[in-house]
């Protein structure tokens, strides 16, 4: 068994199917942790949707935490000013793979989908997570914009104890990702390639957690 973690997929459904079936090649022992942000940008958020949904109908072991696109995309059903700021950071695109004019064409499956997703995971030796955890507080976990949204923070040892942190949300270098990873002492992994923006990044990664090898694909959309 191999235990994964994949970020910020941003609807590059090529990219993420060449990545678990011909790279990682998933089994059904494996587990898979998807940290969020599958949708929104890319040419079909509505693909990834089905692929995981589809991976999870067949038995594997697939794992799903809410990112900040999913938690916009709830909130911009009832909410106008989350409605426009969607719209500005890939909605858009969304609808568009959905063939829906308006947020509410979009079907109830996808709507039970993003509402049953995870804010993280506790695990023996890693917390995951999409974006970050406050430290400040006597739970880190019980903040959940910072779990979506954070861009930075501070680590505690002492509420960490002996796990590593795995996040995606913000983009970074294959070159920077790979460099903390070889780091002996280092404690938080950014494992966000930004698949999506392929002139400045491009990458999608899944990171073995046994292992610490990086697995990467190139933006095949």
């Amino acid at each position: 068994m191999s235990r994964y973690a994949i970020s910020d997929i941003h609807g590059c459904l090529k990219t993420f199917r060449y990545l678990v079936e011909e790279v990682i090649k998933l089994k059904y022992r494996d587990r898979l942790y998807l940290l969020g942000d599958y949708i929104d940008r890319g040419p079909d958020s509505k693909g990834v949707l089905d692929y995981i949904m589809k991976l999870k109908r067949d038995s594997y072991r697939v794992y799903t935490l809410c990112g900040n696109h999913e938690d916009m995309m709830m909130k911009a059903r009832d909410n106008s000013i989350y409605h426009t700021s969607w719209m500005f950071n890939g909605g858009k695109e969304a609808l568009k793979s959905f063939r829906a004019e308006t947020i509410q064409d979009v079907r109830f499956t996808y709507w039970d989908f993003l509402e049953e997703l995870e804010l993280y995971f506790d695990l023996d030796d890693y917390l995951l997570v999409h974006a970050g955890y406050n430290f400040a507080l006597p739970d880190p976990a019980t903040d959940r914009h910072t779990l979506m949204w954070s861009r930075t923070f501070e680590v505690d040892k002492r509420k960490l104890g002996k796990r590593r942190i795995v996040h995606g949300h913000t983009p970074i270098s294959l070159d920077r990702m790979t460099a903390t990873l070889k780091d002996p002492n280092a404690l938080v992994f950014n494992i966000d390639g930004g698949c999506v923006f392929k002139e400045k990044f491009g990458y999608l990664t899944a990171l073995n957690l046994d292992t610490l090898e990086l697995h990467t694909v190139q933006n095949r959309e």
